[in-house]
C-alpha cells in the first residue's frame, strides 16, 4: 500500500508540473528565455509565477494568453489584474 501511495503522489506531483511548466511555456513563451547566469533565471521566474497568478485570478472566460496581451493594452485592465483578490 505505501509503495502505491507513493506512487500516486509522484504521478499527481508530476501532474500539477507539467502543467504549470506548459501554462508557463504557451502564456509567457518560458522555454524561449535565454537567461541562464547569475540570479536571473530565478528572479524571472518568480516575477513569471506572480503574473501567472494575477491572472488566473481576473482574466475571466478569456484566455490567460489573451488575458496577458489585454494587460499590456490596456491600462484599465491592468489594474483590474493588479488589484484582483481571491
Amino acid at each position: 500500500a505505501d509503495a502505491v501511495l507513493l506512487a500516486r503522489g509522484a504521478r499527481e506531483h508530476w501532474q500539477v508540473e507539467n502543467a504549470v511548466h506548459w501554462t508557463l511555456d504557451v502564456t509567457f513563451h518560458d522555454d524561449l528565455c535565454r537567461l541562464r547566469t547569475g540570479h536571473g533565471p530565478q528572479n524571472m521566474a518568480v516575477i513569471r509565477h506572480a503574473a501567472l497568478n494575477l491572472l488566473m485570478q481576473a482574466k475571466g472566460k478569456t484566455s490567460l494568453k489573451a488575458a496577458r496581451k489585454k494587460a499590456a493594452w490596456s491600462p484599465t485592465f491592468l489594474m483590474t489584474v493588479l488589484t484582483a483578490s481571491s
